[in-house]
């Protein structure tokens, strides 16, 4: 799925304009950018964590030239760590839609006309 095809899902599901949903999908990333530049990260329950963390430095090979060693400077990046509930979504089967939502409560068990007796082993 890319952007546009986001952007038209949202926009079904809520029921808004796909100017409308843009400029949420727009601001979703704007916001998460702002905060990880910032030093911050953003948390959503349930989907996962977005933070940033400085990946060290290090000495590498030039690929051109496999004898040559170089050295790779300290680079900031984006990491993504997913919540459970996207972790247990994605462990559900495929043919299964995963259940986001609590399940409604079950109806009471029907009472048996006949009380079950227990069956012991003969001695």
């Amino acid at each position: 799925m890319n952007k546009a095809e986001l952007i038209n899902v949202i926009a079904d599901r809520v029921g808004v304009t796909k100017k409308q949903a843009e400029d949420m999908v727009e601001s979703f990333v704007d916001i998460v950018t702002s905060q990880l530049v910032g030093d911050g990260d953003v948390t959503i329950a349930g989907f996962g964590q977005f933070t940033a963390r400085t990946r060290a430095g290090r000495t590498g090979v030039n690929p051109q030239n496999p004898t040559e060693h170089i050295q790779i400077p300290p680079v900031r990046v984006a990491k993504f760590k997913p919540g459970k509930g996207l972790k247990d979504a994605l462990k559900a089967p495929k043919h299964q839609a995963p259940a986001m939502e609590a399940p409604a409560p079950s109806p009471e068990p029907e009472t048996p006309s006949e009380p079950a007796t227990p069956s012991y082993p003969s001695m």
